[in-house]
């Protein structure tokens, strides 16, 4: 496992920038691209999931990070939600639609994880270790 340094090389963090992107290809295409409230909302959701995880690693400690990472999940809950309607819409086609929801499930689980192991560890606080400015090892 590597030493975590910097939010990028987070996994979870790298998931969600793939599943913004293709939100973005989603709804940037046919009709959707006109429906200004809905592709609007669904960007700004999905840009939240790794804004959240980005801002609250950034942050000094396991429970503000905790705290971030609860709402970028729940802007995964919230994209999921607004795919639901575009489905309805028919805005995006089945497959499209079970790629991307399979990527925020798969994202809510990561997020979960870390999560878990946050609540868990032994560095409570700051998460800058003395001599270190990384996490160490995070299963994500």
């Amino acid at each position: 496992m590597s030493k975590i340094e910097k939010f990028e090389d987070l996994k979870v963090w790298q998931k969600s920038r793939e599943i913004n992107l293709k939100i973005y290809q989603l709804s940037n295409k046919g009709v959707f691209a006109k429906d200004f409230g809905l592709r609007d909302q669904i960007r700004r959701a999905s840009v939240s999931i790794l804004s959240n995880i980005a801002e609250g690693f950034e942050r000094n400690g396991n429970k503000e990070f905790g705290q971030f990472l609860s709402v970028a999940k729940a802007s995964a809950g919230e994209v999921r939600s607004q795919l639901y309607i575009a489905k309805d819409l028919e805005y995006v086609s089945d497959e499209e639609f079970t790629e991307v929801v399979n990527g925020l499930l798969e994202i809510s689980k990561m997020i979960n994880g870390l999560m878990s192991y946050l609540k868990t560890t032994e560095m409570k606080g700051s998460k800058f270790m003395e001599g270190s400015s990384s996490y160490g090892k995070i299963p994500l």
